[in-house]
């Protein structure tokens, strides 16, 4: 159990880095007031019909759509809103456990200002994709179209309580017990447990990008979880489940942050989802 740990701080690291890029200038700040705390927004608004959303996974702040301008280069093509969870850059928290379905509740929260009567893409990395899954259920009228990047999966990810406190411990003790990164940690067993029963996506265009890179973090992780990276790729192919235009695409050229490795081929897709919508 103890080989995560170097791998689990490391990516706390990582994830904790939040200052500004010069591309973060280009978007309007905003903040989605929710009553007990608030949630930071970052948009990129150009009166397009097409919104696209950008979910960070556990540990990332808006910031890491940032890398190499990805958001930035969807801003010719449609709408993008980006933001930061409750507990990460300047997003405040309150008492509530930040499970998946608050999680979801306040993308709500935080779509709803900007989405108006738009066709809405929903695109979420690891963590990130449980996230857009639940919204995608809940609302399979205003969901256009979604992507998902190395996206957590019950299939897959099936943490013991051992494991959720040594990553809890990891990110309290980088930046602190009440981080958004902590507290969402706390709920990693319920979250896997509330996924196994959700049902099918809504039939709207999918696509999945799934990391086979055999890289250190990625055989950790398989070592950890006694899975392989067919596991992974087979665990992201449920996503298709009852989907009409579903596209799973395999790469080994990204680990698990495929947007920093790969960011043309993210945004390629995410054109490529965009050509699929309706005209409004």
């Amino acid at each position: 159990m103890n080989r995560i740990v170097p791998l689990l701080v490391s990516l706390a690291l990582l994830a904790g880095c939040t200052k500004e890029k010069e591309e973060e200038r280009q978007f309007e700040k905003g903040v989605v007031d929710l009553g007990t705390h608030s949630l930071r927004t970052y948009a990129l608004m150009n009166d397009r019909p097409n919104l696209v959303v950008l979910e960070a996974g556990l540990g990332d702040d808006h910031s890491v759509w940032l890398t190499l301008n990805l958001a930035e280069a969807l801003g010719d093509s449609a709408d993008v809103l980006i933001y930061d969870r409750g507990g990460y850059g300047e997003s405040t928290l309150d008492d509530n456990p930040r499970n998946i379905e608050r999680l979801r509740s306040e993308l709500e929260a935080v779509v709803n200002p900007y989405a108006e009567s738009k066709n809405l893409i929903l695109v979420g990395h690891s963590l990130g994709g449980l996230i857009i899954r639940d919204f995608a259920i809940n609302h399979p009228e205003s969901t256009t179209g979604l992507l998902f990047l190395d996206p957590s999966h019950e299939a897959y990810n099936q943490p013991t309580q051992d494991m959720e406190d040594l990553v809890v411990d990891a990110f309290s003790d980088a930046f602190g017990p009440e981080s958004g990164g902590a507290r969402e940690a706390e709920q990693l067993v319920e979250d896997f447990a509330f996924a196994a029963d959700l049902l099918p996506l809504p039939d709207v265009p999918v696509i999945v990008l799934t990391s086979m890179k055999e890289d250190q973090a990625n055989t950790l992780s398989d070592q950890t979880y006694h899975k392989t990276r067919d596991d992974w790729y087979q665990a992201h192919e449920l996503l298709g489940t009852g989907v009409t235009d579903f596209t799973h695409i395999p790469t080994t050229e990204s680990g698990h942050y495929i947007m920093k490795d790969e960011p043309d081929l993210v945004v390629d897709q995410i054109q490529i989802l965009l050509s699929k919508l309706p005209l409004k």
